[in-house]
């Protein structure tokens, strides 16, 4: 991960919930959601798993900044966010581990 932020969205298998977050190390974080290392969270008991969503920022400020303005919306806005650069709400994954 490059130096700075990034602000993500994750969801379910069934797309009923969303969860936005920052992190300063995107793959780390992902990967922690993806295998539940802490079984006592929000993407754990509601089988968060799947990244649709990303954004990259070179401070953290920026990606915090981000991620506020994000949450403040609504469902409709966080889903039109997802399907302008991921129409098919893919798995993006694979596409961050060669960052």
């Amino acid at each position: 991960m490059r130096k700075g932020g990034a602000v993500y969205i994750m969801t379910n298998s069934h797309h009923t919930v969303l969860y936005t977050g920052v992190t300063n190390d995107l793959i780390r974080r992902v990967y922690e959601h993806r295998n539940n290392l802490d079984p006592t969270s929000f993407s754990a008991r509601y089988n968060v798993n799947k990244l649709v969503y990303f954004e990259s920022f070179h401070s953290i400020e920026e990606a915090i900044s981000r991620e506020k303005q994000i949450k403040g919306g609504s469902r409709k806005k966080k889903e039109d966010l997802i399907k302008s650069t991921n129409p098919d709400w893919r798995d993006l994954w694979d596409e961050i581990q060669n960052w």
